[in-house]
């Protein structure tokens, strides 16, 4: 069983399932950070099988394994943070977040040296052979200059202001355990169920441009209409969100018209792929609000995560 350092301040855990090549470049980066030795590295593993946990404790993780038809977004990271023991803090990685310098950690847990912090989120940039649309949605989200996030921001930012992503995250486990945890089945968007809790308990979410992980994705239309309807089924269970924080439509917009501006300068042949996505990411959208009017199986073919709908 998993067992954390007393004198360990924090723990990163890494939810896994069947890794690609950049596995080994991942923990290259890990083992790259210079606060490694005072942060235990915690892997979830969904059945990769046994070649990569030997190569994976080989590498200096720990690793344990539960059955991928268990995986759930919110409920095996609040696993993770079960078996954190007495950690400060916890930090989330996803498998193919890749730690872009050896300060990323570092710098990540040292903004909670503010006590007014109760979860920080690094900067995503894109991958090296990402795309332009892949690349502009990291470069929208997530600009050069960090921030500060509070109640007295939701008038002007809405649900921006609980933005945060667990691809590279971390958490004051005292302030995420006084608030409830993770919610242990949701089918997605759990960082911004719990970012959105603590700040309407006083906490602040940062934004530390300084830490930073290389971290994007190409979809396809599909798997875009997929994505977006698993949000809306989201913001649907949770309509507290939306009723204390505003819609996401506002912030849609603003990224529609940004993207448009970019491929215009950077990649002009895109744009009409573009606007097929804009359709297809708002019909998913709302597709997952009405999802309690729709049936189990057109569900499970329109949602990127079909075993939450078992």
């Amino acid at each position: 069983m998993f067992a954390v350092e007393q004198s360990l301040s924090a723990v990163l855990i890494v939810p896994t399932l069947n890794p690609d090549c950049r596995w080994s470049e991942w923990l290259a980066a890990y083992n790259k950070q210079t606060c490694k030795l005072d942060v235990d590295c915690l892997i979830i593993d969904s059945g990769s099988g046994i070649d990569f946990i030997d190569f994976t404790i080989a590498a200096g993780c720990k690793v344990v394994s539960i059955d991928k038809n268990e995986f759930n977004h919110g409920g095996t990271r609040q696993f993770g943070v079960e078996l954190s023991g007495n950690a400060e803090f916890v930090v989330f990685c996803t498998q193919d977040a890749i730690f872009s310098h050896e300060d990323a950690l570092k710098n990540l847990l040292s903004c909670f040296a503010n006590e007014q912090v109760g979860a920080v989120y690094g900067r995503q940039l894109p991958h090296k052979d990402a795309g332009c649309i892949g690349a502009h949605a990291r470069l929208f989200n997530y600009p050069p200059q960090s921030c500060l996030k509070g109640s007295e921001d939701i008038p002007e930012m809405g649900i921006k202001t609980a933005f945060i992503s667990n691809s590279f995250a971390a958490y004051r486990v005292s302030v995420l355990k006084s608030i409830g945890g993770f919610p242990t089945n949701t089918i997605m968007n759990e960082d911004t169920y719990v970012a959105a809790k603590m700040i309407l308990a006083g906490w602040k979410i940062a934004y530390c441009a300084e830490a930073s992980v290389f971290h994007s994705h190409d979809y396809s239309v599909r798997e875009d209409l997929k994505r977006y309807f698993d949000i809306g089924v989201f913001h649907s269970r949770e309509p507290w969100l939306r009723e204390l924080f505003g819609d996401a439509e506002g912030e849609g917009i603003r990224f529609v018209l940004s993207e448009a501006k970019f491929l215009f300068k950077h990649a002009i042949w895109l744009l009409p792929s573009a606007f097929v996505r804009t359709i297809a990411k708002y019909a998913g959208y709302k597709l997952g609000g009405i999802e309690g009017r729709l049936p189990q199986q057109l569900k499970r073919k329109l949602s990127m995560h079909s075993r939450y709908w078992s």
